[in-house]
């Protein structure tokens, strides 16, 4: 079976069997029982149970589906889904994360994941009060529950590869904590512990950008959530995410977006607003 590209993060984890999962331009990859797979966004791929095959294309679907022998056990059984994030700010999750992260059954967070994604499958088949919240907190914790595996491509520049070094850690937890303050290369070498030069250098190579650059997209995620959100004005976000008015801000903003934050709130789709 053949899957075209899905704008949206995806996961699946093998429950029965094996399978082949081949993506667009890449070599088959094998998975077995227990494996996790979570895509930051889905690219084109192929589910078959031998390399090489090739498939007719399916569309996805929320209920179980059967495909070949409709009769006696499958050979294979797997449990799949996605979840929506908030297109304002997808391209820095995605550019903060690796393309795929594949977490195999032998690395022994399997039944962790299982007991998730076990919870979501009950809370989908149940109509009980708060089910859509429970299921956003579900989703959210396998989401971290994934990105948390420290088994991950750490040669992969990032936000996740950042926070896994305990001296470039040390450094976002202080940008994230204070975002208002106009933080300098050489105050955030202080907190690392090293000179100009090596933090700089390291940062790049960790997180794929350099620090005020990071600060700067940091700053214009939190400032989109909240015009998505439409509660603030402007001059409490300017406030609240370091510029000293909001003048500044939407010169900074238009310079980044390409258009004005009140352009921007507008363009938002109400049902992501919401």
């Amino acid at each position: 079976m053949r899957y075209a590209a899905h704008d949206a993060p995806g996961f699946t984890i093998i429950l029965e069997g094996e399978c082949w999962i081949t993506f667009e331009g890449q070599e088959p990859a094998r998975f077995g029982k227990g494996d996790f797979l979570l895509l930051p966004s889905t690219p084109p791929f192929s589910l078959s149970s031998h390399p090489g095959i090739e498939g007719a294309f399916r569309e996805p679907m929320d209920i179980p589906v059967r495909h070949g022998d409709q009769e006696g056990e499958p050979d294979f059984v797997s449990l799949g889904g996605t979840f929506r994030i908030e297109q304002a700010n997808a391209a820095l999750l995605l550019a903060l994360l690796p393309s795929v992260i594949h977490i195999p059954a032998s690395q022994g967070r399997a039944d962790r994941l299982g007991t998730v994604i076990g919870l979501i499958m009950e809370e989908c088949g149940r109509d009980d009060p708060g089910k859509d919240m429970i299921l956003q907190r579900l989703l959210e914790i396998l989401l971290v529950e994934a990105l948390r595996w420290r088994g991950m491509d750490s040669g992969v520049a990032g936000l996740l590869g950042g926070m896994r070094d305990p001296v470039l850690a040390r450094v976002l937890r202080a940008m994230h904590a204070d975002v208002r303050a106009g933080w300098t290369v050489a105050e955030l070498a202080g907190i690392a512990g090293l000179s100009r030069s090596a933090f700089a250098a390291r940062f790049g190579d960790a997180l794929g950008c350099g620090p005020i650059e990071y600060l700067g997209r940091w700053r214009m995620a939190l400032a989109k959530d909240s015009l998505i959100r439409g509660a603030k004005t402007l001059d409490r976000i300017a406030d609240e995410i370091g510029y000293e008015s909001a003048s500044a801000f939407s010169t900074a903003f238009r310079k980044r977006l390409g258009c004005s934050p009140g352009k921007f709130a507008r363009s938002v789709p109400a049902a992501e607003a919401a």
